[in-house]
């Protein structure tokens, strides 16, 4: 849920914060006090496009922050938002609480924060997508578009229409590479193969050399060894000489070697009585332990040198044959094997053969049915879900002063036109397989009973279609993921009876949600459990600053009574207010 929002300088609000709680909370204030600009900043929250024009004149940068908690009861949301925090690197506070932040520059440049660490606006959405649903006034416009009809009817019924949404993608990503490649092998014959028989010489080249990884570098190493040969050869023998002697020495005029002067050594302290001495002896025997194993790995050296004159030519010949796939393929050894890999498997992929694409062309076939059929499984559920959804939002109209009207949910197949690229067989007719089915979802309105159900985009007036979404939006309440609900202005074209009927829809929908609602309506008001009131100050140079301040009481009364046709100066309005608080309260406790 949103615990805490602040905003510096936009639009009319120079610097405004608000707390929010449970339940309902509601923002009222004058026409331009900056009501919309909360909104607006749920919005930047929620990763949306920053709009410089948003700054507030003469500042430098508006910048919104929220402060969220997770849901402890909410098990799936708070694993998502822990898998992102500990991918970006974003920290909790000490209380447990999420900051995010995003800045939008009069430049219009927009930077977004998360825990304390910078990502990208569109990590911001992905954190805020479980904890807050914002629906502004355009959304109802959206709920005018077909593929938004289709998403609402899969949210309604997510138990059962979404394993087979994800049924279904899968099997038609498979249908669509298989026949893309099918495509692809039969329209280019010609160049395939040619393409093929210049990977197939390619391929032959490197294998006939068969480098092995990293061989370059080691032919580099043992080529400047081999060069160095006879150095290499007589400073180990001569080394290996002073260490334990050699077969060739005489003794005369010739140094005794190391091992044997180390011996005498220790042979004389071990000899003498002197305490003082007997603890060098064992010293000597580690110095005479570690001089033999070096003189045994001169011996070992020595005998692993080549001692064939031809073995540097021969590695000169293979270092030529090892340049010469470099040169063409890739910047070393390594490279050319990965891109002998790489042309491995293009390899595969065009083959024009007639036993290839017979099978490519069988692949495609069987993918094609297995997507025909979750397609056709995927429609059944709709059509069975669509009409448990019109009754129940039907059921809400009722509520909400529109007693007669009734939602209609139609779900018909949608044809595949002239120019559909892809078109898939359903039950023997061809259909448009979208990333989301083979489905048209409509939403029709009927005014009242026996009145002919028309698409609400040509049947609902706006405060119909205010009080539609608004039924809906409580219909799914149960399986919406969002924690808080924000509506801006979801009443606008209602009053009367159909305005308190939404406030008691709203004050319903808050006993499981967290709900904010900006609302010019008293009705709608008056069930707030928390009641804020956006105000705006005109300064000597006549400059528009607004601010956000949480009512008392009797300051309710006050903004309840200015609400009703601005009579908040009258003991009218005020008792009127009462009044409307007192029914609201019977309400919320019913």
């Amino acid at each position: 849920m949103l615990a805490e929002i602040r905003i510096d300088n936009l639009g009319v609000i120079s610097e405004a914060s608000a707390q929010f709680h449970e339940g309902l909370t509601v923002l009222t204030g004058e026409t331009g006090a900056g009501k919309t600009m909360v909104v607006t900043s749920l919005h930047l929250l929620s990763g949306a496009r920053a709009d410089a024009g948003r700054v507030r004149l003469g500042a430098p940068r508006a910048v919104v922050e929220g402060r969220f908690m997770t849901d402890e009861g909410s098990e799936h949301v708070e694993r998502a938002v822990s898998r992102l925090l500990e991918s970006t690197g974003a920290e909790r506070d000490e209380d447990g609480t999420i900051i995010a932040v995003r800045t939008v520059g009069s430049d219009g440049r927009s930077r977004a924060h998360l825990g304390g660490r910078s990502v990208p606006a569109g990590v911001l959405s992905e954190f805020t997508d479980p904890l807050l649903t914002v629906h502004g006034q355009n959304d109802q416009l959206r709920l005018l578009r077909p593929d938004q009809q289709c998403a609402a009817l899969d949210r309604f019924a997510d138990k059962t229409v979404g394993p087979l949404v994800a049924r279904y993608r899968k099997h038609r990503d498979e249908w669509m590479t298989a026949r893309s490649e099918l495509i692809e092998r039969t329209g280019r014959t010609r160049e395939l193969a040619q393409e093929a028989d210049q990977l197939t010489f390619a391929l032959n080249e490197i294998d006939g050399v068969a480098p092995a990884p990293g061989e370059d570098e080691s032919i580099v190493s043992e080529v400047r060894r081999l060069s160095e040969l006879d150095s290499l050869r007589s400073a180990a023998e001569e080394a290996h000489a002073a260490l334990a002697g050699g077969d060739d020495m005489d003794g005369d005029g010739v140094a005794a070697p190391a091992l044997d002067l180390l011996s005498e050594a220790r042979a004389r302290i071990e000899s003498a009585t002197d305490p003082e001495l007997d603890g060098l002896g064992p010293r000597l025997a580690e110095v005479i332990a570690v001089v033999t194993d070096v003189s045994a790995d001169l011996t070992t050296y020595l005998a692993g040198l080549p001692a064939d004159p031809g073995a540097l030519d021969s590695l000169l010949s293979r270092q030529a044959e090892l340049k010469n796939l470099i040169r063409k393929y890739a910047a070393d050894v390594d490279g050319v094997l990965e891109w002998a890999d790489n042309a491995r498997a293009r390899l595969e992929k065009i083959d024009v053969s007639s036993d290839a694409l017979a099978a490519l062309t069988k692949q495609v076939e069987e993918s094609a049915a297995s997507t025909a059929e979750a397609a056709s499984k995927l429609t059944a559920a709709r059509v069975k879900a669509a009409t448990k959804l019109a009754k129940a939002v039907s059921s809400e109209l009722a509520g909400l002063a529109m007693g007669r009207a009734a939602l209609e949910v139609t779900v018909r197949p949608r044809i595949a036109g002239p120019q559909d690229t892809a078109p898939l067989t359903v039950d023997g007719t061809e259909l448009h397989a979208g990333s989301s089915g083979v489905d048209e979802v409509e939403f029709r309105l009927s005014a009242h009973s026996g009145a002919q159900s028309l698409p609400i985009s040509k049947s609902a007036s706006g405060g119909e279609l205010s009080r539609v979404m608004l039924a809906l939006e409580v219909v799914l309440a149960g399986s919406d993921s969002g924690a808080t609900m924000v509506f801006d202005e979801v009443d606008a074209g209602v009053g009367g009876r159909a305005a308190v009927e939404i406030g008691r829809r709203l004050a319903r929908l808050a006993r499981t949600h967290q709900v904010i609602v900006v609302t010019h309506l008293p009705q709608v008001a008056a069930f707030a459990d928390t009641h804020l009131v956006v105000d705006k100050v005109d300064d000597e140079d006549g400059v528009v600053s607004s601010g956000v301040h949480t009512l008392t009481d009797d300051e309710r009364v006050v903004e309840l009574a200015r609400m009703l046709a601005g009579l908040d100066d009258t003991e009218t309005g005020r008792a009127h207010a009462e009044e409307l608080l007192a029914t609201a309260s019977a309400e919320r406790s019913a």
